[in-house]
């Protein structure tokens, strides 16, 4: 079933949406915060092409889940997301809820932030990918560093151990530049 969701296709949506190139600045696209940013209706739709793609169907309350994660613009959590789908639709039960946000998660469509028990968009709905975050203590906005070398890295280090990863959570937490900047007070 399609959802109407205007927006650009994948292929778009995986060129640099910024004023400024890589080469000259030294920032790697994957790890420059803002080269994740995304319209939650066009994020929806990134993912139900990704679906397509997989041979997945991206049911209505799938989709009404992720669009409310991606339109939350920072970690949200399960309940939040309960009262949001209730204001909008009436009743919805927790466990339709959470089965929704688990095919999300299964799919790499969004992320899980233990330490917060929140959940997050991914900002590259087309690739499954383990990736850290950056969380801020103050204003709880969470911002994904999808560069390969974390991964990389902790996952030579465990098999130099002689430890099988099966996954990986990476969650660093402290104060953004944002937060960082406001007088004490």
């Amino acid at each position: 079933m399609k959802h109407p969701v205007p927006g650009p296709n994948l292929v778009d949506m995986a060129k640099p949406k910024h004023a400024h190139d890589h080469v000259s600045t030294g920032v790697d696209p994957c790890t420059d915060p803002k080269h994740h940013v995304h319209d939650a209706r066009a994020y929806v739709h990134a993912v139900e092409q990704a679906c397509g793609t997989r041979g997945l169907r991206l049911t209505p309350l799938r989709a009404q889940v992720l669009g409310l994660v991606a339109a939350a613009g920072k970690p949200i959590k399960a309940y939040d997301l309960l009262d949001l789908m209730k204001s909008e639709s009436g009743s919805t039960a927790p466990p339709t809820v959470y089965r929704a946000l688990e095919f999300l998660l299964e799919q790499g469509f969004i992320h899980r932030l233990a330490s917060v028990n929140a959940f997050v968009s991914c900002h590259h709905p087309q690739v499954r990918h383990s990736v850290p975050f950056l969380i801020c203590d103050n204003c709880q906005n969470a911002i994904e560093l999808e560069d390969e070398r974390i991964s990389d890295l902790l996952d030579q280090q465990a098999k130099a151990l002689g430890f099988t990863p099966r996954a990986q959570t990476l969650e660093v937490h402290g104060l953004c530049a944002n937060c960082q900047a406001l007088p004490a007070g």
